[in-house]
């Protein structure tokens, strides 16, 4: 079940309320005695993640749970980049579990949201061991989780609605989340040439069918990281620029424009990867300040990539 981006959220006793975890998803399925561990792109997790899958074995047979993989820093905080690094970073992996599709064979997905917590928090979280957790609800006023999720530096809030069904694939609005803190995903399209490799990365968002150029960032990378990515670019050049609003006349007050002289530094690329990134605020001419990427996302597809509304 997929979740609707929104600048704000609904209100009412009939919704619930959790944090947006920034990790990634995945279904954990057991059947005839054995776990897979599959992402949103069906990917197979299993090896990357020993540990969960181990921590699943009491998964009772024949069912289908749904949570993410996230990663906790040193702060107790979810942190994207410290999943994108796990193994190399001090981080704590754990497997937070929200909802339940099939319970021991009985397909549950036409049951309320408030019925499948109910049967998870009863007959399939009790059976799991570390680092599999419960997803909790934060029980308080809209306003009131808006704030802690804002002075705690968090990345945003998921509402679900209590009597709505599970929907594979669907985006319906039954599922709504909202950005708190700045940060979102970006489609990147090239970069600028430096040292043995890269200097920074060139990135936007899709509207409709077009790539709008949003910003670069030559923050966030270390010596091994910029090795990886260069790697990966290499297979994926391109003879021309893939965003359709370069270039640009002037290169504006904070100079993040891409005028056709700057562009002559550039390089192209096709437009698959999608990575992470944090920065302090949009300007008026449509550019991202102060920007720093955080790690690619293999679960995102770069089409389903679109500018997010921050709550303000």
């Amino acid at each position: 079940m997929l979740v609707l981006r929104t600048s704000s959220l609904p209100e009412g006793a009939n919704w619930s309320y959790q944090l947006k975890l920034d990790g990634y998803r995945a279904l954990a399925i057991m059947t005839n005695g054995e776990v897979m561990l599959r992402s949103r792109n069906d990917k197979d997790f299993n090896a990357r993640y020993p540990a969960i899958v181990s921590a699943l074995a009491g998964l009772p047979d024949e069912t289908v749970v749904d949570g993410e993989v996230v990663a906790i820093d040193e702060s107790g905080r979810p942190s994207f980049n410290a999943l994108q690094n796990y193994g190399s970073a001090k981080a704590i992996l754990v497997y937070f579990v929200f909802d339940v599709l099939i319970l021991a064979g009985r397909d549950v997905m036409g049951e309320p949201l408030s019925k499948r917590k109910e049967l998870l928090r009863r007959h399939v979280l009790p059976k799991l061991d570390e680092p599999v957790r419960d997803c909790p609800d934060l029980y308080a006023g809209l306003p009131q989780v808006v704030e802690a999720v804002r002075a705690q530096g968090l990345e945003g809030i998921v509402a679900k609605r209590l009597d709505s069904a599970y929907e594979p694939g669907q985006r319906s609005g039954a599922w709504r989340k909202m950005r708190i803190n700045q940060g979102q995903e970006f489609v990147i399209g090239g970069y600028t040439l430096g040292g043995r490799n890269f200097d920074a990365l060139i990135f936007g968002y899709y509207e409709g069918k077009k790539l709008l150029y949003a910003g670069r960032t030559r923050n966030g990378f270390t010596p091994a990281l910029r090795d990886e990515l260069y790697r990966r670019f290499r297979r994926l050049e391109l003879a021309e620029c893939p965003f359709v609003n370069l270039p640009e006349a002037k290169s504006g007050r904070w100079g993040q424009g891409l005028t056709a002289a700057k562009m002559k530094d550039c390089r192209w690329l096709r437009p698959t990867l999608v990575g992470q990134f944090e920065f302090v605020e949009w300007t008026p001419d449509g550019h991202l300040r102060h920007t720093r990427f955080t790690g690619l996302r293999e679960d995102k597809k770069a089409r389903d990539v679109r500018r997010e509304a921050a709550l303000r």
